[in-house]
């Protein structure tokens, strides 16, 4: 509802509501007159309050919808009751409607029902305890039920009735608009901003209800109460402020709320309102057992309140005090804590002479993970890594969080060395982080600088962590992270240069000026299978015929164009998502082998595997289960692996290689000479294809060492029983030249460019220079 809407109803009603006021207070008409009148406006104000409530139920949702159809059901009761009282007056013609009547049903279903609307709507509990909730509940109710008791409720109990039920009636309005005054002001002590003005006018208008029903229990008792009395307006107004209650909630949007919070100052004053009232009364008014007995519960009800507010004010301070040492995501030290145990651990080592150490720890590529996969997800990172750092310190020395990625570490003369405990560190983020259901992988920087005993200290102990940040600089700049540590020469490094601008626009190139978008785009494609593969053909020298294809990764980009591997698949590696991409391009592979079958031609592919495929021990079973879907054996199929692949993780690498083997699959070594080349590989791996890299092929025409390497490795492959591949082969001259040599299978553009999968099947042999001529195959 819009602010204009609400307020030109909010004047209409104010407009007519003081006609009736003046109608009733004037007197004008007579006592007949007079019914009519207040007849028909409490019919009308229930009517209004009713809508305005089933409106308000039908806009919301959840508990909130709840609450507004329960005071739905209260309004209705209320107007149940006016609509029998009117009845009674204007159509059956009795001179004063009887009490009790079946009027009275609809009447006290108002306050059971409102009250249960009051504890539907999610207010929530603004911090304040379910003791203090109760004690505030007391005192309310307590100075309420004095100030209705001091004017004329006492004067109920002691006049003359002629009917118990009619006197239980009477005091039931009261008593249980004092109990749904207590609710509501309760309610307004919890509510939020946005809520007060709901509540404020709900509180009004049980207030001015509760004055009536006073007002009409002390009338009824005297015989003195006639319709178009007075006291009516309240009835009337209260109806009226309710159906606007519900009005302004329906405007509201911020009723449902899930964030703790402080109370607000109106919850220290609120249930205080009617208590310097109820005390005048009590000071003034005769001695009575109900007096004496509210007067008693009020004072317990106030002291026993005041010492709930002290005991939460000092657990507030306790929780202050920790907090404000406390990182508040990670829970660790915070760098006020930190220093703090610094400077005394540096004292105690000047006095006692023991050892301190500082580790300093970075997160490399954590600001990726961070802007790939949103901060709650680097938030989630950042738990698990405090959680790992903390597994591999002693119980006494200090985990602190300094800001961002960086985490520090002091050792107190522990029984480890730092730098051990740096190597712990190192080894224990070298598993994967699983993040909103991905695998991460970050890498620790880390800078460690000692004091010991003897060593001259000419400034104060931040220079120690000032020491350990240059430590964690120089491994940060190695590229490689790792433990350094920290030595005078340490002075020179230029910070800046740590992450230098040629460095930024080499990573704004890899992996886009936007990553997060890029990484959405490239897990999209992924999923909904738009990666592509083309295939490069290998030939046999022998006798020229196509003796495979090469399965090469392309991603169309919408807007960038056709992206190589290079170009995304960093941001895979760095973001969890090669297992999936991995099988995506398994999967491609086998649904084009499938394709060639039906075509009646068989072909042998390769795949390339990509870091960290060769740490997954089912990958072999998976790769196996995707040819088995696709109706291939396994014989079918070869995996290239680079070198660089295995460096550091041949144990794990060995065992996935050997189960692959075991299944039937080709494996086959990737670019070899390019990286790390080491023969242990091509003993202790079970290894059919060794391919030889480019930069050895290019120059055995002109280089005679490069020649003479070609023709060793040749002849070692064929001494270990497998099959060597010449990659790069650009000429037919080289070709002619590799077939001199015994080399088994050669590719490069010049024998065939990669090809779509459609275009495989269609691959003439290669002659024996080395052409490839295109159209059918012969």
């Amino acid at each position: 509802m819009t602010r204009a809407r609400l307020s030109g109803i909010t004047v209409v009603v104010t407009t007519l509501f003081v006609v009736f006021a003046a109608w009733l207070g004037g007197d004008w008409g007579g006592p007949r007159t007079l019914g009519v009148v207040s007849d028909v406006g409490s019919v009308a104000a229930g009517g209004f309050a009713v809508t305005s409530a089933a409106v308000a139920a039908r806009a919301s949702r959840g508990r909130q919808r709840r609450a507004w159809a329960a005071l739905t059901v209260a309004a209705l009761g209320w107007l149940f009751g006016d609509v029998v009282w009117a009845f009674q007056e204007l159509v059956l013609k009795v001179d004063a409607a009887p009490f009790p009547s079946a009027s009275d049903a609809g009447y006290l279903m108002f306050p059971v029902a409102a009250c249960v609307a009051l504890m539907l709507l999610p207010i929530g509990s603004a911090g304040l305890s379910q003791t203090r909730l109760v004690l505030d509940g007391i005192i309310v109710a307590a100075s309420l039920f004095v100030i209705i008791w001091a004017n004329g409720l006492n004067d109920v109990f002691t006049v003359n009735r002629d009917s118990l039920f009619a006197f239980a009636l009477s005091v039931a309005y009261p008593i249980s608009d004092v109990i749904l005054l207590t609710v509501a002001l309760l309610m307004l002590t919890r509510a939020r901003t946005g809520q007060r003005a709901v509540m404020s006018v709900f509180c009004l208008a049980i207030a001015l209800m509760l004055v009536s029903d006073g007002a009409f229990a002390l009338l009824r008792a005297r015989d003195a109460y006639a319709s178009g009395n007075v006291i009516d307006v309240g009835w009337t107004a209260g109806l009226l402020l309710l159906g606007l209650a519900s009005l302004i909630g329906l405007r509201s949007n911020d009723i449902e709320f899930g964030l703790a919070r402080a109370p607000s100052r109106a919850s220290l004053w609120i249930i205080y309102l009617p208590l310097p009232a109820a005390t005048v009364y009590m000071v003034i008014s005769p001695a009575s057992t109900p007096l004496l007995v509210a007067a008693l519960v009020l004072v317990f009800g106030v002291l026993a309140r005041q010492f709930i507010v002290a005991d939460e004010n000092r657990s507030l301070l306790v929780a202050v005090a920790e907090q404000a040492f406390r990182d508040p995501l990670t829970g660790l030290a915070n760098r006020a804590l930190f220093l703090d145990r610094l400077t005394h651990a540096t004292a105690m080592q000047i006095r006692d002479g023991r050892t301190v150490s500082v580790l300093s720890i970075d997160l490399d590529d954590f600001k990726l993970v961070n802007d790939s996969l949103g901060h709650p997800a680097g938030d989630a990172l950042l738990v698990d890594a405090a959680e790992r750092i903390g597994t591999c310190v002693a119980a006494g020395d200090t985990v602190a969080r300094l800001g961002g990625d960086e985490f520090a570490v002091l050792v107190e003369d522990g029984a480890t060395a730092p730098l051990v405990i740096g190597d712990r560190l190192v080894d224990v983020f070298d598993a994967p982080f699983v993040v909103d259901g991905h695998e991460v992988h970050v890498r620790p920087s880390i800078g460690v600088a000692s004091r010991a005993p003897g060593d001259v200290v000419d400034d104060g102990p931040e220079s120690l962590l000032k020491h350990a940040d240059l430590a964690m600089y120089s491994a940060k700049r190695s590229q490689h992270g790792g433990v350094h540590a920290y030595t005078a020469d340490m002075h020179l490094i230029d910070v800046s240069e740590v992450d230098p601008p040629r460095d930024r626009e080499a990573k704004a190139k890899r992996y886009g000026s936007a990553g997060l978008q890029l990484f959405a785009q490239l897990r999209r494609a992924i999923d909904e299978a738009e990666l592509t593969l083309v295939y490069q053909p290998k030939f046999d020298v022998a006798t020229g015929r196509l003796a495979g294809v090469e399965a090469l990764v392309r991603w169309e980009h919408p807007e960038r164009g056709l992206l190589l591997p290079d170009d995304f698949l960093p941001l895979a590696r760095q973001n969890g998502l090669m297992g999936a991409l991995t099988e995506a391009v398994m999967r491609r592979a086998v649904d084009d082998a499938g394709a060639w079958r039906a075509r009646g031609v068989d072909i042998p592919f390769a795949v390339n595997l990509f870091p960290p495929s060769l740490g997954d021990l089912e990958l072999p079973d998976r790769i196996a289960g995707i040819l088995a879907d696709g109706g291939l054996n396994t014989e079918c199929l070869t995996v290239e692996i680079t070198e660089d692949f295995l460096v550091g993780n041949i144990r794990r690498a060995r065992e996935v290689l050997v189960h692959m083997r075991r299944l039937g699959i080709r494996i086959a070594i990737d670019d070899f000479g390019s990286g790390y080349s080491a023969l242990s590989y091509l003993r202790d791996l079970p290894i059919d294809e060794l391919k030889l890299d480019r930069e050895f092929i290019a120059p055995i025409l002109d280089d005679e060492r490069a020649e003479a390497i070609v023709r060793a490795v040749i002849d070692l492959t064929h001494r270990l029983g497998m099959i060597c591949v010449a990659e790069g082969v650009e000429n037919a001259a080289t070709a002619a030249r590799l077939a001199t040599y015994g080399c088994d299978l050669v590719q490069g553009y010049h024998c065939g460019p990669p090809v779509e999968a459609a275009q495989v099947p269609d691959i003439r042999p290669l002659l024996p220079a080395g052409v490839v001529v295109p159209g059918r195959r012969g």
